[in-house]
């Protein structure tokens, strides 16, 4: 089993340096122009994926409907534990309104985000599930960057040393218990 971990294409508040969080913000016209690109890649490389699955949030869900359609590959129903890390009150901010507000620890305070633990536990339930519903096919899912974070820092350890990218894949191996990344963090669909 493979499956691909894509973090959503471009928004506004990306663009902005907004926490997204929980918010609801749809694509810009570059974050559906970057999808359109890793589709077009994807058409022409060897590996043949299944189908494809994404956060219900608009943003990631758009995303793989893009992909999807032009692999001609079905879209199933958004799974929740793909949304992105609930930030609470920092949600719409940007680095320099969270340090005006609460300081340059921000970071350390309780403003109900969601714990990692957490995070990386639904995480880990999807790609257990994930094994166990489809051990034979080849997945790809379309996230967020905050979830894809922790969990690759839970998955790949030392390996896991960049921010994720937008658009950017991920290939993950299933191989008896354990994952491997055949492929980490790749943008070149978007160098040219």
């Amino acid at each position: 089993m493979r499956i691909g971990l894509i973090r959503h294409g471009l928004t506004d508040w990306n663009a902005l340096g907004r926490i997204q969080g929980h918010s609801d913000i749809p694509l810009n016209e570059e974050g559906r122009r970057q999808a359109a690109r890793l589709a077009e890649r994807l058409a022409v490389e060897p590996i043949h994926w299944d189908h494809m699955i994404s956060s219900s949030l608009q943003r990631a869900h758009e995303t793989a409907r893009i992909i999807a359609e032009r692999l001609d590959i079905p879209l199933l129903e958004p799974d929740e534990r793909l949304k992105e890390r609930g930030f609470g009150q920092v949600e719409g901010l940007t680095w320099e309104e969270r340090e005006a507000k609460w300081g340059s620890d921000w970071e350390t305070l309780e403003l109900g985000q969601e714990k990692v633990e957490m995070l990386q536990e639904r995480g880990m339930s999807f790609l257990n599930s994930t094994w166990e519903q489809f051990p034979n096919h080849n997945i790809l899912v379309v996230s967020h960057g905050g979830f894809l974070s922790h969990v690759f820092t839970l998955l790949l350890k030392e390996q896991h040393t960049e921010r994720i990218g937008n658009l950017s894949l991920t290939v993950l191996e299933r191989e008896a218990e354990e994952w491997k990344a055949l492929l980490y963090n790749n943008t070149d669909h978007l160098q040219s």
